[in-house]
């Protein structure tokens, strides 16, 4: 195992790091955090009208989908609502420990 290789990679990724400048204002990062957020809640929406197209065609009777591929798109958008949910509750319970800060 080559320690001194690894050792010698990290420090020049200390320097690197150290004397980059950040390029990003607070504006381009918190544009780049709502675009972001706004691809997950997108996301979440497509696997949900996918889930509901799969149960309207399982119900007409379509010999193409089966009960578990219906079930398997259900779950899958049921965990990704609920991880956008608890993502928005913790969001709401930063702004509340932001606001109740003292100035």
């Amino acid at each position: 195992m080559k320690v001194d290789g690894l050792h010698n990679e990290m420090q020049a990724m200390m320097l690197e790091a150290a004397s980059a400048r950040p390029n990003a204002t607070a504006q381009q990062v918190g544009a780049d955090f709502g675009n972001m957020l706004t691809q997950a809640i997108n996301n979440v929406n497509g696997l949900q009208k996918s889930s509901s197209d799969l149960q309207m065609r399982f119900d007409r009777g379509d010999a193409d989908v089966s009960l578990s591929d219906v079930m398997i798109a259900r779950n899958k958008s049921s965990v990704a609502f609920e991880a956008t949910i608890q993502v928005r509750n913790k969001l709401f319970e930063a702004y509340k420990e932001l606001m109740n800060m003292p100035v």
